[in-house]
């Protein structure tokens, strides 16, 4: 404990040049101001904030003439209906919240919001006692009504009060609690998970773009397989992310395929240790999520086989397809949604080249079939091996090395990442006396064929294959 208490202290005083002049210009106004929620949490585990979250028992209009005159960085009032006023000062951000006290009713995607008394009625509406902790400023008095101190202590979830109440007031906390399960690594309350499987379907009153938001804090929290199984284990999933669940496949009697579920999990993880190889590292949503779907078109494309093995033919293309349908439910954007499919539909395509007998044609095709997604495909290949058989497990390992050395070796050649036809459309245009339409578009396409094949090709070489192929398709026309 007395550890706890110097990490508390050195991280309010670090805060010290917001935390005072803000708890004395509130203070000198006649309101109370409290630094709540993630900040002090945090300042226990060691974890330094520069966004700061604070409650008041002074109304928004009073907030924004303190903050107005504190800040110099702008302000801001998106959530003035909910009692939240923002501002900034250099490097730092604040978002001060009227006491509140809010209900849900029970058809409604969104909480009526009352504006509260007192800072214990503030504290008990929060969704964990891990979160339910303040700092009373400017005296820097610590306040712990629900006993979050002795739960960070023992790294577990409860809700302040019953967390039936807590869910039924805002179903979107059910996700939270998987979600902190994967940041902090806490295990969540026995009491808490009965509450959360019986009460799973409440989830559905949830907008798709919440549940989304939670999902890719919780996939990118450094522990998302507690996350995770915790929302397959209380049903949540099924509701929210139903293709991960159905990764449980009864295995055959032989056990000739690998538990998909497990191995997925086991994807993501190693993907997640291969972060360090992508330009921006980690955490990395993209990535983690296309480990994460994968194996999705498994399910679908399970056959046995009549001498006892299973196949999951074009399971790659069924993923993509299921997970396009997925973030198209939860509103990820096109983007977003274009690049995890796109490592899904590719994940198999190294496999698919023996055990390494890459002609440079095949390796040309595999960097712009991957496009800008090519380091992220290089993450996802390698973290697919989770053979136990580590004579296997090291071939793998070699054989994507030497397909990577020559992607290298190729790219500094012939520039892969801007793989074009020798010659453009003007330059096919004027040698085929063609004007713009289809026909300039297929020749394009032929050449861009050409060049795969064969690499980069001088101006004539490139004149005459265009002309070959321009003679042989006239010549064919005119015999049909």
């Amino acid at each position: 404990m007395v550890e706890v208490q110097v990490r508390v202290e050195r991280e309010l005083d670090r805060l010290a040049p917001v935390l005072d002049e803000l708890g004395q210009r509130f203070a000198e106004a006649g309101h109370e101001l409290h630094l709540v929620g993630g900040p002090v949490r945090d300042a226990m585990l060691g974890r330094s904030h520069h966004d700061l979250d604070f409650t008041t028992s002074a109304r928004p209009e009073e907030t924004e003439k303190l903050l107005r005159a504190w800040g110099d960085g702008g302000l801001w009032d998106m959530g003035r209906d909910f009692g939240t006023i923002g501002a900034r000062r250099g490097e730092w951000v604040v978002e001060v919240t009227t006491y509140r006290s809010e209900s849900y009713d029970p058809a409604s995607r969104n909480p009526t919001v009352a504006f509260g008394d007192d800072l214990a009625g503030d504290l008990g509406r929060r969704d964990f006692t891990v979160n339910a902790m303040a700092v009373s400023l400017p005296g820097r008095s610590f306040e712990d009504p629900f006993g979050g101190i002795a739960d960070l202590a023992h790294r577990v979830l409860r809700t302040p009060g019953r967390p039936e109440d807590s869910f039924g007031d805002d179903p979107l906390r059910m996700l939270r609690a998987a979600r902190f399960a994967a940041q902090l690594g806490f295990d969540v309350a026995p009491e808490v998970v009965a509450a959360m499987t019986d009460m799973a379907d409440r989830i559905s009153i949830i907008s798709a773009e919440r549940v989304r938001d939670e999902l890719v804090k919780l996939i990118c929290a450094p522990y998302p397989r507690l996350g995770l199984t915790l929302l397959v284990e209380t049903g949540l999933a099924d509701l929210v992310l139903p293709e991960l669940p159905a990764l449980r496949l009864e295995r055959d009697e032989h056990h000739r395929h690998k538990d998909v579920y497990e191995h997925t999990l086991t994807v993501l993880e190693q993907a997640i240790d291969l972060e360090p190889r992508l330009p921006g590292g980690g955490p990395d949503f993209v990535a983690r999520f296309a480990a994460l779907m994968h194996d999705v078109g498994k399910p679908k494309t399970r056959r046995f086989v009549a001498d006892g093995t299973v196949t999951f033919h074009h399971h790659d293309v069924v993923g993509a397809k299921i997970t396009a349908k997925r973030m198209k439910a939860l509103r990820f954007s096109r983007e977003e949604t274009e690049a995890v499919c796109r490592l899904v539909e590719l994940h198999l395509r190294f496999h698919g080249y023996g055990s390494g007998e890459w002609t440079d044609s095949a390796v040309r095709r595999y960097v712009r079939d991957a496009g800008a997604q090519l380091a992220r495909l290089h993450v996802l290949t390698r973290a697919d091996c989770t053979t136990r058989n580590q004579r296997k497990a090291e071939r793998l390992r070699r054989t994507y090395d030497d397909l990577e050395t020559r992607i290298a070796d190729l790219s500094e050649a012939e520039e892969l990442a801007s793989i074009r036809p020798d010659l453009d459309g003007n330059q096919i245009m004027e040698i085929l006396d063609l004007a713009p339409g289809r026909e300039v578009g297929q020749a394009y396409a032929y050449l861009l064929e050409v060049r795969l094949d064969q690499g980069p090709l001088e101006h004539d070489a490139a004149e005459a294959a265009l002309r070959a192929w321009w003679a042989e398709r006239q010549a064919s026309s005119e015999s049909s």
